[in-house]
């Protein structure tokens, strides 16, 4: 020992990839299915949450919640995380056309102003690159949320050129019960919509109603692409890490076809 009892630091020669998510309070689910479906990714890796408060699902919560993302941002960045996955869709598209690609702007300079370099990804955003890289423009859908809000969803893909053939709505306003929504039951839900003409499903428009365990059995069942918002928002953080998945791995076509460069 010194005589000051002042020791030699160490540090690590390598450190995990670090993967930063701006969640709702009430989410429940993204921590869940982002982490199982990173699950076969070889590298090792690490997930850091900053909470925004978030109840109920109306336009003002909504809007709240987008204006505490700057807090969030800045919390995560103070962890010096490698990718940042802004996890609210409906929160994000609420606030207008071309919304996602203003806020992961604006949160990238964010996180630059606190000394970070992570990419901000939106899932959002990363719904609507997914369902274009896919080569989908006609889908069903399938949300959790009160029609006016599903209808807000509908109107912003199809301002990305993406159009909804049919869908069905839960009118489930209170986030907690979002994320108690049994996924199994999403297979009866697509019996229900007609598919003719679809070239995709999006079998969870939010990022807290669950879908993992449906995923590959709707696409089994139905012969189309299918997309949620926990599988698209995954797909963009492994490709901004440019990281690679096996070939057979859980998550259906999003990861699948993921493209293992830097998007």
């Amino acid at each position: 020992m010194t005589p000051d009892h002042v020791g030699r630091p160490s540090f690590a020669r390598e450190s995990p990839h670090r993967i930063g998510m701006i969640v709702p309070s009430s989410n429940t689910t993204m921590e869940t299915e982002v982490p199982r479906l990173m699950e076969a990714v070889a590298e090792p890796h690490t997930f850091h949450s900053s909470r925004a408060r978030l109840h109920t699902v109306d336009a003002e919560s909504l809007s709240a919640m987008v204006a505490d993302g700057d807090r969030c941002a800045a919390e995560l960045a103070d962890a010096a995380v490698d990718v940042i996955g802004y996890a609210c869709l409906v929160a994000v598209m609420t606030q207008g056309p071309g919304a996602h690609e203003r806020i992961e702007d604006h949160l990238s300079e964010i996180v630059r102003a606190n000394g970070s370099e992570a990419r901000v990804v939106s899932s959002a955003g990363a719904l609507v690159r997914t369902l274009r890289s896919l080569g989908t423009s006609k889908v069903a859908l399938v949300a959790p949320y009160v029609p006016s809000l599903t209808r807000t969803v509908i109107d912003y893909l199809e301002g990305y050129g993406v159009d909804t053939v049919d869908w069905v709505t839960l009118a489930v306003e209170d986030n907690c019960d979002v994320g108690r929504l049994d996924a199994e039951s999403l297979l009866d839900h697509v019996r229900g919509l007609d598919l003719t003409g679809a070239e995709g499903i999006v079998l969870s428009a939010c990022v807290q109603m669950p879908s993992l365990p449906a995923v590959e059995r709707v696409e089994a069942e139905t012969g189309l692409p299918v997309v949620s918002a926990a599988t698209a928002t995954t797909r963009e953080i492994i490709q901004a890490l440019g990281l690679a998945l096996p070939q057979e791995t859980v998550g259906g076509s999003a990861l699948r076809r993921v493209e293992t460069v830097r998007a």
